[in-house]
This record gives structure tokens, sequence and C-alpha cells, in this order.
């Protein structure tokens, strides 16, 4: 039987992980970290979030140097040293990462490096990295073991030809041909990296459109955008069959029409989504639920084991860095006894960092009108707005989704430069439930990109000004 007690046992130290542990210590409760990796962050630091807009930074400086002349700066010939673009982002990562360490130690939270599984009444058996074996017992246990890349049934990637994001990450080289399976958010992120890096891009979607979680406007001006900088990209359409010879990925994929593609690339990344990871964790030995590859929790994450929590990509909700954390910190406060209010998932900032960037939050038109809506618009295009026009990006617009009667804002969608930094004030407005006037009637500094947020809001009543 274990021997040493914590209040809490959190497995795994991504950003649900780390964050649930820091709020446990801030709140003065024993706590213990299992993480496998040999440093802190999990998956989005690690391996996702974090590395991923490193390198979506070093393309963005990449091409702003390229159009430097446009603005009165010369360059002379720019060029991509991937091996400097890869230490800058491996820098950012451990730094990062020893930050999050720091934080442990002001925080008084413990961590060992291997895994964790659960026995049973609390009892969690921890295999160390030097293959020692030792049990803890906890109080309550936060289970945030994340995610993986995940393969499809007749195409799994090999780390050579056919990759995941994983290993795209870590290329030594830019893929000459680069064809990208999956239109979402990481593929879309991929294509825009390797594009601007020298590749010829090909993204295949098996949906109708480009990011389909999107507002279908939105979809519409990426495609656009993709297509104008020279990627090609095909929606509606199934890749039927991959095959790897001669050093050549040959993919074959059908149209919704029908239509027979033969498609070509140095290499394959598989875009496709992620897997939850909880093999191996003990769940047989517990009263936790699966379903569908989820485990069910209720409003606060608790498993229908006593005591024990899960978040993050284990669970039914949106699987992103920042909700996780905020389902760290309302579990930990749930078992401290503090009463957090529920998360409203509705309330979800979703952002991708391609080039043009996407910030969306709430409703998209099509989501207000299925529930019975009744829907009034407004767009206001970065073509219109000074400060677009000084920074020379000005493709894209701001759409917001309103209800009718009482104007309240049910969704706000933004595509265009720094949209991802821009809809934090559409968040701020859909948590104290603003109405379209009070946005209105919000004084908007000038000149910046947030005018398009203002001027968007008085299109709603086609009102707007600088159109």
């Amino acid at each position: 039987m274990a021997n040493v007690q914590h209040d809490l046992i959190v497995i795994g130290s991504g950003p649900g992980g780390y964050v649930a542990a820091i709020r446990a210590g801030q709140l003065g409760l024993d706590t213990l970290v299992i993480e496998k990796d040999p440093n802190l962050g999990g998956t989005c630091l690690q391996r996702g979030c974090i590395p991923t807009k490193a390198l979506l930074h070093t393309a963005d400086l990449l091409q702003h140097a390229r159009e430097g002349a446009k603005f009165g700066v010369v360059c002379g010939e720019v060029t991509l040293d991937l091996k400097a673009a890869h230490a800058h982002k491996d820098r950012v990562v451990l730094k990062n990462s020893k930050g999050v360490e720091f934080l442990f130690k002001k925080n008084k939270v413990a961590w060992v490096q291997g895994t964790g599984k659960l026995l049973g009444k609390g009892v969690v058996e921890i295999t160390r990295a030097d293959g020692s074996v030792e049990q803890r017992q906890a109080k309550h246990i936060v289970l945030a073991t994340g995610s993986m890349c995940g393969d499809l049934p007749h195409i799994k990637a090999d780390g050579e030809r056919i990759i995941n994001s994983d290993h795209a990450l870590k290329l030594p080289e830019v893929p000459g041909r680069l064809l990208v399976l999956g239109a979402g958010a990481v593929g879309m992120e991929f294509a825009s990296i390797f594009h601007r890096f020298g590749a010829k891009v090909t993204v295949v979607e098996l949906l109708d459109r480009v990011l389909p979680l999107e507002d279908a406007d939105v979809s519409a001006e990426v495609d656009k955008s993709f297509r104008k900088q020279g990627i090609t990209t095909h929606v509606a359409t199934r890749v039927e069959e991959v095959k790897v010879e001669g050093g050549v990925v040959h993919a074959r994929a059908v149209t919704a029409k029908g239509e027979t593609l033969q498609l070509e690339g140095d290499k394959l990344l598989l875009g496709v989504g992620r897997v939850a990871v909880f093999k191996g964790i003990g769940l047989e030995t517990t009263q936790v639920q699966v379903e569908r590859g989820r485990l069910v929790v209720d409003e606060f994450c608790r498993t229908h084991e006593p005591g024990v929590y899960a978040i993050g990509d284990l669970i039914n909700t949106p699987w992103l860095a920042h909700v996780a954390s905020m389902e760290g910190i309302m579990a930990v406060e749930h078992l401290a006894g503090k009463n957090p209010p529920p998360i409203d998932y509705r309330q979800v900032p979703s952002c991708t960092y391609c080039h043009p960037e996407v910030g969306s939050i709430g409703l998209t038109e099509a989501q207000a009108k299925d529930k019975g809506h009744d829907v009034k618009t407004g767009s206001f295009p970065f073509s219109a707005i000074g400060k677009a026009a000084i920074i020379g990006e000005t493709g894209g617009f701001v759409k917001i989704v309103a209800d009718a009667k009482y104007g309240e804002i049910l969704g706000v969608h933004i595509v265009g430069p720094h949209a991802t930094e821009l809809i934090a004030e559409a968040s701020a407005a859909l948590r104290g439930e603003l109405t379209v006037d009070e946005l209105v009637h919000t004084i908007h500094a000038h000149p910046t990109l947030h005018e398009a947020i203002h001027e968007a809001a008085e299109a709603v009543h086609g009102a707007a000004i600088h159109i």
C-alpha cells in the first residue's frame, strides 16, 4: 500500500495539468505532478501550440522581409535558415518549460518524470524514467494525459515520407512538394508555414470547405487567400490510397463529383485529428466510463470514480489549450470546495494562426439560424481600415452575428491581420452578454485594426461609416 500521501496527484503537465497543479499549490494543497517527458509543458508546449507558432512567426518574418521594399526597407536577398528557425523554436520551448518548472517551485508543487497508473481507491503507481516503481496515495486525482496525433485506417505516419505534426516540427529541410491531408487548424497552419518556406503545397480536405468548423464566409475567404498565394486546395475530396515509391508519395483521391485526382509529393502531412491518450493508465481499476474515445465527466470534470477528475483532450469538450487550462482551474477549485461556476463552452475562442489568421467565438451564422434565432449580421472589410493599409494587410473582414430582436451578440468571426489577438474583444463582449448597440457605443482608438470590430457592429444596422 502507498505510504506517501498527497492532497492531489495530477497525471500530465500540459496546459491543463500544470495549470491545475499551480492553482492547487496556490490553495495550499500538497500536490504531485507525474510527467512522462523530461521537461514540463506537455504536447502544447513541447510538440504543439508553442513550437508551431514559433515557426509561423519565422514564416511571417520571411514574408515581411521579402515584401519590405514596398515599405521602404530593402533587405537584399532574403533566404530561410531552417536550422536557425528550429534553434529559435527550441529556445522558446525550453524557456517556457523552465518557466513552468519555476512556477512549480514557487507554489510548492512537486513533480517526477515517469508514467502514472491508477490502482484504485486513490492509489497511483509511478514508473519513473529509470525504471523504478513506487506507489503514492492521493485524496484527489486529476487526469490530464492529453492526446496524440491520429492516423487514418488506410494511411499511417511512418515519420519519413508520411508524417504528422510531431515530425513536421523537426524536418531538417523544406520538402519541395508537400501534400497536406486535412484542412483543419493543424493542416492549414503547416500549409501556411511550408508554403512560405518555399514548398509547393497542396491541401486536401474531405469536407466541403477548408476550416470546416468556422463560419462559411471565413472558410471561403481563407480558401481564396490560399489560392491567391499559390497554395492548391481540394475540398470535398477523399484520399483513397497512398503509396510511397522511389522516395515519392503518390496519392489517389476522388472528388465528390467522382473525378479522380493523382497527387504527388515529397512528403504527405497527416492533419486528420488527434486521439485521446488514456490506454495504460489503469482506468479498468476504477469506475471511470469511456464513450466514443472520451472519458465521461460532469460539468465540473468529475468522472464516475470518486475523487478522480479528467480534463483537456481526454473529455468531450473543445480540444484547445486554453479550455484545458480553465478546466484544470475549475476542477481544482471544485475539489477544494471553492464552488466555481461551470465553464460556458459557448464562449470559447478559437484561433488558427495561418496567413491570413482566423479568430472566432460563439455561433456561426448557420448555427444561429439552426437554433431558431432571427439573425442579423454585419461585416466590415479590413481593406477600408487605415491601420490595415499601413501594415499592408488589407485582406479579410470582421463579421458579427447578432439576434435581430434584442441585438445580443451571438458570434464574432474575424479573418485577417492579427485576428487571433482581435478576438479577445469579442470574447469579453460575449462573456458580458453585450448587445451590438453597446459595442457601437464603445469608442475604439484610431488608427487600429480594432476599428473593424466597431464598424462591423455598425454594419449590423446598415450604418457602417467607412464603406
